[in-house]
This record gives C-alpha cells, structure tokens and sequence, in this order.
C-alpha cells in the first residue's frame, strides 16, 4: 500500500530537492569554461533557491494557500529525444544544459507523480504547481540547449 504523504512531509521533500537542484547547478557552473553557460546556471540556482524561500515560507505559514503560481509552458520535449549526457569536468556547453534540462524533466516528472496519488484538493494543487514550474525551468534550459546545439548561421 502507498503511503500518502501530508503536506508538511511535501513541502519537505520539495525543499531537499530545490536544494539539490541548486547543488548540480552549482556544480556545472564549476564545469563549463562558457562564460554565458555560466550565467545561465546561476540564474537557475536563483531560481531553485527562490522556489526553496517560497517552500520554506509555505512551510512555516508566512504565505497563504495559493501563493505559487500557475503556469502552463510549452514542452517540447527536447531532452526526450537526446540520450542523457554524464556530468563531467570536461562536458561540452550543449551537453551541460541537456544534463540541466534531463533533471528539470525528472523533477516536473516527480512533481506530477505525486500529485497523481492525492486527491483534488490542496496538496494535489501544490503539486502541480511545483511540476509546473519545473516545466518552465525545462523549456528555458532546452531553448538554451538549442541555441548551443543548433546554432542559426548566417544564411537564417
């Protein structure tokens, strides 16, 4: 039998993962030699370590139910159609954001799982909010992917 989670042990789980998330990308940013790579990794450690604050906030009763917002990106499943890249000290730019966006893809995927088990109420909503912002941090780091990957010449 599947035991349900309450909404404190969620918001737990969800804290240790945006921690987690920091940590990797804190990590690849040690790992490229790209300056704008750099950048980018950065401002996803900001953003897994403002979704923490909000959690933590959550958590502790500082934001009221609803505080996270909805979003409905676009997924177009770039990193579903590439093998996943190892994470080493000498990967290239293309494949440190397909590694980036194969975690955000794990993490949305997660995210929805569970919020499958619980039914339609507050903990479920939380849940799909918190895949769907892992959806939006997919389709940023895939867009990033295919400008590395892909790039436009000069032809257009």
């Amino acid at each position: 039998m599947i035991k349900l989670l309450n909404i404190k042990e969620i918001l737990d789980l969800a804290i240790l993962k945006e921690i987690e998330a920091q940590k990797a990308y804190t990590d690849l940013c040690g790992k490229t030699e790209s300056q704008s790579a750099r950048e980018a990794f950065k401002a996803l450690v900001l953003q897994e370590k403002q979704h923490q604050t909000v959690l933590e906030n959550y958590r502790s009763g500082l934001l009221r139910q609803g505080a996270l917002r909805m979003e409905h990106p676009c997924d177009f499943h770039i990193a579903e159609r590439f093998a996943r890249p190892e994470s080493t000290a000498d990967m290239d730019l293309k494949d440190a954001f397909l590694f980036a966006a194969d975690r955000e893809k794990d993490s949305h995927e997660f995210y929805l799982k569970l919020a499958y088990l619980h039914a339609r109420g507050k903990v479920r909503d939380l849940l799909e909010k918190l895949a769907s912002q892992e959806l939006e941090h997919k389709t940023a780091v895939e867009f990033l992917f295919t400008e590395v990957a892909f790039p436009q010449t000069d032809g257009g």
